[in-house]
């Protein structure tokens, strides 16, 4: 009698579809159709089948339990049955109750699932972006749950101060998680508009904002603030100059943040993502700077957003009571490399 494969579901990593021997042609077809090299298939092992069609634009409704039921012979498992299953978010109820958190870039990527994972444990987001038609998508996918959409933009003091009008007078935690790409260009290409773009959103927008919110910190006695960063923070072969440079900003930003206002009790925490799942990319990027990051790549997988949103809100929380003036890689270990 031969054995059957392990069942998969569309919640199985896609290391574990590649190691089927019907899922692996499912796979490797949808990464030609993507154009994506054996290098870039690799780096999403982590992810589930699932994440990757989600992840496409013009994925058909239903075309995870249709691949799923044609890798299991016609049957769609449960993901009890199931076996490689990805890391799934893990909802702490209530951790957020009656808190009032900020979030900016919140209409994407990182900072929506911030958003999202805040206001589902309990908090009232004040959720900050450009983009109004996506808050709007945000704040409906999350009915039930407190929301507040504000159109604001960041770099701009008119834009904090709106901000902190729509939290009122409590506002208990700040992540700010907005931020731009540069083109990969290296010093001597980088042209001002690129560093002035970068600059304005990456270091500016924090300076701008957090200092809007601080009074209302340190007249509570309280509060926790976190900067995104980046792997670019933490060296120099991960992006531009530009880009490089604002986040290595960050990190000292918050450095002097948590050493100038740990009497106040605000805590500020940095993370540094590696390569995540947001659909941030740059485009025309410099082909020298292309070159060089290409040659020093390690081949880490990516991260889905839910991931880097559960160490932010960790670091949100009182669960990170202790925890001041940290910077966190988020990287999958790409740091070590």
């Amino acid at each position: 009698m031969t054995e059957q494969p392990p069942a998969l579901s569309g919640n199985s990593t896609l290391a574990t579809w590649l190691q089927h021997p019907a899922g692996e042609p499912i796979v490797r077809g949808i990464a030609e159709q993507a154009g994506m090299d054996e290098r870039a298939l690799a780096g999403l092992r982590n992810l589930s089948l699932r994440h990757l069609v989600e992840a496409s634009p013009n994925a058909p409704e239903g075309l995870v339990d249709q691949l799923v039921a044609q890798a299991n012979g016609g049957r769609v498992p449960s993901d009890d049955e199931a076996t490689g299953l990805a890391w799934a978010e893990q909802i702490t109820p209530g951790r957020f109750a009656g808190r009032t958190v900020i979030v900016t870039g919140a209409a994407s990527g990182i900072g929506r699932a911030v958003a999202s994972r805040t206001a589902r444990e309990g908090g009232r987001v004040i959720a900050v972006d450009l983009a109004a038609e996506r808050l709007e998508e945000l704040r409906e996918e999350l009915a039930g749950h407190e929301i507040v959409p504000v159109t604001a933009d960041i770099t701009s003091a008119e834009g904090a101060e709106a901000v902190v009008a729509a939290a009122g007078e409590r506002i208990d935690a700040l992540a700010n998680v907005a931020g731009v790409m540069d083109d990969f260009a290296p010093l001597h290409e980088v042209q001002d508009p690129m560093l002035e773009k970068v600059f304005a959103v990456n270091v500016f927008g924090i300076v701008r904002l957090t200092r809007a919110v601080l009074p209302r910190m340190m007249d509570a006695g309280r509060g926790a603030i976190v900067n995104v960063a980046s792997e670019a923070a933490l060296r120099g072969s991960s992006s531009g100059a530009a880009y490089t440079a604002s986040k290595h900003a960050v990190v000292g930003l918050t450095k002097s943040n948590a050493f100038m206002y740990e009497p106040y009790g605000i805590r500020t925490n940095s993370v540094a993502p590696g390569g995540t799942l947001t659909g941030m990319r740059p485009t025309n990027t410099s082909e020298y700077g292309q070159q060089r990051m290409d040659a020093q790549r390690a081949d880490l997988p990516i991260a889905v957003p839910q991931a880097l949103a559960a160490s932010i809100t960790f670091l949100l929380s009182d669960d990170s009571v202790n925890v001041n003036g940290a910077i966190l890689p988020c990287d999958g270990g790409e740091s070590v490399y």
